[in-house]
């Protein structure tokens, strides 16, 4: 796997200072948040708050994992989307003396600068989720996004192999976000070998569903109904691209991908809204990552049999889902119960769908 970088620009000019501080912060506590079975402070910091599944599930999955290993604080910090704030989190928790930092880096380039600032304290960074640009990585721990946008895009391939032209939209992630060129290159390979044909594409900032929606609604007023299918790469841009085809009343819709399993979007795809999205298990993601956050901290070694970019990394496998198969998967792995996904609102589409009965 390649990571596209581009030029790093620091992003911030006291990120020096800083250090300096926490060296001497590191210094005064060193003598009681050391290794051994336990006693210092792990830090976790997660990108933003608008993709659900970060306070819904990572977070409180490697708390509690943290928490069953014994013996170690967990300093959290949400970044909101923001680079700089990222960054000051970071800071704040190295001058705090946490023993480990765990991140799911805002912008991949920018944050090696965080990876920097904690090797010069002797600090191992777990990248998490979004593989970090550069710097002296400890760990990686993530799913394999290339087969993420296979599946979805397989899913596309699949649905509209008896369709009219094949024409789809191609709602990209973030371009901060080194796992969304994955997402897309993924999608890329099964979508180039196949009788679909891309109108337009767009890489959406910050992952952000309003302006998804505004873009999407831009190319339904180009394309009208040659839009068979759009690949939105997760559940919130996915939300926003219906929202415009919604108000559009295009009729047939398209059929509309996704990422994350997110409740709304299982409910959307229960009432026919969104044709599928992407199940990454998020529990067995964010246990990984506490378990070699507390094993480093304990000063242990940690490897894997698979490197990616010369880091050792452990990638898990993501699972298609559509209305057919949410009950064997969503459901029976227990990440949402038919009592969240069938609401008063859904129950009809649950009984049409096989999830309850009448």
């Amino acid at each position: 796997m390649v990571i596209r970088c581009a030029p790093f620009v620091r992003a911030r000019a006291s990120v020096a200072a800083a250090i300096a501080m926490m060296l001497l912060a590191a210094a005064m506590l060193s003598g009681c948040t050391g290794a051994g079975a336990g006693g210092g402070k792990i830090g976790l910091l997660l990108p933003d708050a608008k993709t659900a599944r970060y306070e819904t599930f990572d977070r409180p999955y490697f708390e509690e994992r943290v928490a069953e290993l014994g013996g170690y604080e967990v300093l959290y910090a949400n970044a909101d989307q923001d680079m700089s704030k990222q960054q000051e989190q970071a800071e704040s928790l190295l001058a705090a003396g946490v023993s480990v930092l765990v991140l799911d880096p805002v912008d991949a380039e920018a944050a090696v600068s965080i990876v920097n600032a904690a090797s010069g304290l002797g600090v191992p960074v777990v990248s998490y989720d979004r593989l970090i640009a550069g710097g002296d990585l400890a760990y990686y721990v993530s799913f394999d996004n290339a087969l993420v946008g296979v599946l979805q895009a397989q899913a596309l391939v699949n649905a509209l192999a008896t369709g009219g032209g094949g024409g789809i939209l191609m709602v990209n992630g973030s371009p901060t976000d080194s796992n969304a060129p994955q997402f897309e290159e993924g999608a890329l390979s099964v979508i180039d070998s196949s009788h679909l044909h891309v109108l337009a594409a767009y890489d959406t900032p910050d992952w952000s569903p309003d302006k998804a929606q505004e873009w999407v609604a831009g190319q339904i007023a180009r394309f009208g109904a040659e839009i068979e299918g759009i690949y939105a790469a997760n559940d919130g841009t996915a939300s926003g691209a219906i929202s415009a085809v919604r108000s559009a009343n295009l009729d047939p819709p398209p059929l509309v991908t996704g990422q994350d399993a997110e409740l709304t979007a299982v409910q959307r795809i229960i009432s026919g809204d969104q044709f599928m999205t992407v199940f990454k298990d998020i529990r067995p993601q964010a246990r990984k990552a506490a378990e070699v956050a507390v094993a480093l901290a304990r000063g242990e070694e940690v490897t894997s049999s698979v490197e990616i970019d010369g880091v050792p990394a452990t990638l898990l496998l993501p699972v298609a889902v559509t209305r057919a198969n949410i009950a064997e998967t969503i459901v029976a792995d227990g990440f949402w119960t038919i009592d969240q996904i069938c609401t008063e609102d859904y129950e009809q589409a649950c009984v049409e769908a096989g999830l309850i009965t009448p």
